[in-house]
C-alpha cells in the first residue's frame, strides 16, 4: 500500500456499456470522481443496440437513456470516449494510467451536435451499429441518443482523406469545430482504484461462415434481429428481410451458434441466448401475427426470475413451435432460406423453407481483452475472460489489489446480472476509499450513504 499522502480517492472505469455506467454513477454519486472510458465514440455499449429486453419486454433507449445522459451531465464524472489504456504503473491507491484519446477530427469542444455535417456528407458506409443492415456518413454519431452527441470522422472512407476533395463538413460547420488535422492525444490520470467493464464482443460468423452467414441471404445474427425490431434501426420497425424487403412469414431461429462448441475454443454456454432468441421469436410474432417462428435448440436454459415463464409464453401464447436439434445445413432455394434439421424428440428429419434464419451468436471476450489484461496485469481464462481472484468469494476482485471486475468482462451475463456486479465492483471501490479516510471524515461518509440508502 501507498503512503498515506498520495493515496487517490479517484476511480477510473474502463468501459462504458451498462455494467460501466452503473458502477461510474454509484461511485460518483458517493461523492467520488471517476472517469469512464470507452473505446466507442459513445457510451451504453450493447445495450444502445436493443429493441427491448427480457423477460419484461421493457423498451431497452428508455432504461439506458437516463442513466447514459446522467453520466454525460454528472459534475464528477469525467467521459473519455473515444479512448484505449496505454499503460497503467503503480498500485492501489496510487494507479497512473496512460489513455490513448484518438483523433475524432472534429473539436468537440467547439461542436454543438448540430447535426449538419452529418446531413450534408455525401459519402455513405455500412454502419456497424445497425449490424451493417444500415447507412451512416463518413462524419457520423452511433446513434441519434449518443452521449457524448459529437461526431467523428470515419479516415478510412472520408473523400478528404481518401483524395483531399469534398471537405463539405468543414465548409458547411457553422462553428469551425471540423479539424482534419487533429492528431491521437495521450492523456494521462492518477486514480486510486480501477474497475474493469469492457463487456463482450459476438462470435465472428464474419470470418467463418458458420450456417452459410455471409454467403446466403437472409441468413442474420441475433443482434441484427434486433436492430429490425428497433423503431429507431434502419428499418423503423419494419419486420423486413435484408434481400429484398419483404415481410417474412416464417423465421427460423437457430440456437447455440458458436456456444457449447469446444471445437471452436467455446465450450461454455453464452447464457443469455435461450432467452434471447425467445424475446425475437416473441417480437416477431407481434410485428408478423400471421407469420410463423421455429426455434432450433440444443435445451432450454431459462435460469432467473420470470425466464422460465418467458419461454412459456413464447411456446403457449405465440405459437413458437420449439424443435429439439441441431441444423446440418441452410442453403438458398429460390427466393426460401431452405433449413435442414432433425428433431431428436419425433426422431425425424426436418426441412423448412423459411423467409429469414436468425442465429443466436455466442458472446467472447471484448476485442483488446488480451492486450488489456497485460497492461494491468491479470489474469485472463482459457476463453479470454478476465478471472477473478476467487469465483466463489471474491467475484468482483483480481489478483491485483485496486482493480476490481463487473459485467461481462469476466463471463456471459444479462442484464441484471452485469448491473449487480457493477454495484457491487462499486462498492468494493468505495469500501477502499473509506479505508483511506481519516476517522471523522469516514464517520461523514458512512452517515452520508446511509442518509442516501434511505
Amino acid at each position: 500500500m501507498t503512503s498515506e499522502e498520495r493515496l487517490t480517492r479517484r476511480a477510473l472505469i474502463i468501459g462504458a456499456g451498462i455494467a460501466g455506467i452503473q458502477a461510474a454513477l454509484d461511485i460518483a454519486n458517493s461523492g467520488y470522481e471517476v472517469v469512464l472510458l470507452d473505446r466507442q465514440p459513445s457510451i451504453g455499449g450493447h445495450m444502445a443496440q436493443l429493441s427491448e429486453t427480457f423477460p419484461t419486454l421493457d423498451c431497452s433507449q428508455c432504461i439506458l437513456t437516463p442513466r447514459t445522459v446522467e453520466v454525460g451531465h454528472h459534475d464528477l464524472i469525467k467521459l473519455l470516449t473515444y479512448s484505449e489504456v496505454e499503460s497503467v504503473s503503480g498500485e492501489s491507491g496510487d494507479f497512473t494510467v496512460r489513455m490513448r484519446r484518438k483523433a475524432a477530427y472534429v473539436d468537440w469542444t467547439r461542436c454543438t451536435g448540430c447535426g449538419l455535417c452529418q446531413e450534408k456528407c455525401p459519402k455513405k458506409v455500412d454502419a456497424e451499429f445497425e449490424g451493417y443492415l444500415g447507412k451512416r456518413k463518413a462524419i457520423y454519431t452511433l446513434s441519434p441518443q449518443a452521449v457524448p452527441n459529437k461526431p467523428v470522422i470515419d479516415r478510412e472512407n472520408c473523400i478528404w482523406f481518401e483524395r483531399q476533395k469534398c471537405a463539405a463538413c468543414q465548409k458547411l460547420c457553422p462553428v469551425g469545430a471540423i479539424d482534419f488535422e487533429q492528431q491521437d492525444r495521450i492523456v494521462e490520470e492518477r486514480v486510486g482504484a480501477i474497475i474493469v467493464a469492457t463487456g463482450y464482443d459476438l462470435y465472428p460468423l464474419a470470418q467463418l461462415g458458420e450456417y452459410g452467414y455471409g454467403a446466403v441471404p437472409d441468413v442474420i445474427t441475433g443482434l441484427q434481429f434486433e436492430r429490425l425490431l428497433s423503431a429507431s434501426g434502419p428499418t423503423a420497425g419494419q419486420m423486413r428481410r435484408p434481400s429484398d424487403g419483404k415481410e417474412p412469414k416464417e423465421v427460423v431461429f437457430v440456437q447455440c451458434v458458436g456456444s457449447r462448441d469446444p471445437e471452436l475454443g467455446m465450450p461454455y454456454c453464452s447464457k443469455i441466448c435461450c432467452m434471447y432468441t425467445a424475446k425475437h421469436a416473441m417480437l416477431y410474432r407481434h410485428k408478423v401475427p400471421d407469420g410463423q417462428a421455429y426455434v432450433f435448440y440444443i435445451d432450454i436454459r431459462s435460469a432467473g426470475k420470470g425466464y422460465e415463464e418467458f419461454v412459456q409464453r413464447a411456446v403457449e401464447e405465440e405459437r413458437v413451435l420449439y424443435l429439439r436439434g441441431k441444423v446440418s445445413k441452410i442453403f438458398r432455394d429460390g427466393d426460401k432460406v431452405v433449413v435442414w434439421g432433425a428433431d431428436t424428440l419425433s426422431e425425424k428429419q426436418v426441412e423448412i423453407a423459411a423467409d429469414m434464419v436468425v442465429l443466436a451468436t455466442a458472446m467472447v471476450p471484448a476485442a483488446g481483452t488480451l492486450e488489456l489484461a497485460r497492461i494491468l496485469d491479470i489474469a485472463v481464462d482459457g476463453c479470454g475472460f478476465f478471472v477473478e481472484a476467487n469465483a466463489n468469494l471474491c467475484p468482483m476482485e483480481t489478483s491485483r489489489e485496486g482493480i476490481y471486475l463487473a459485467g461481462a468482462a469476466v463471463a456471459p451475463k444479462d442484464i441484471p446480472e452485469a448491473v449487480a456486479q457493477a454495484g457491487g465492483a462499486a462498492a468494493k471501490v468505495l469500501a477502499l476509499f473509506a479505508q483511506w479516510m481519516p476517522g471523522e471524515e469516514a464517520e461523514m461518509q458512512a452517515a452520508a450513504l446511509m442518509q442516501g440508502a434511505r
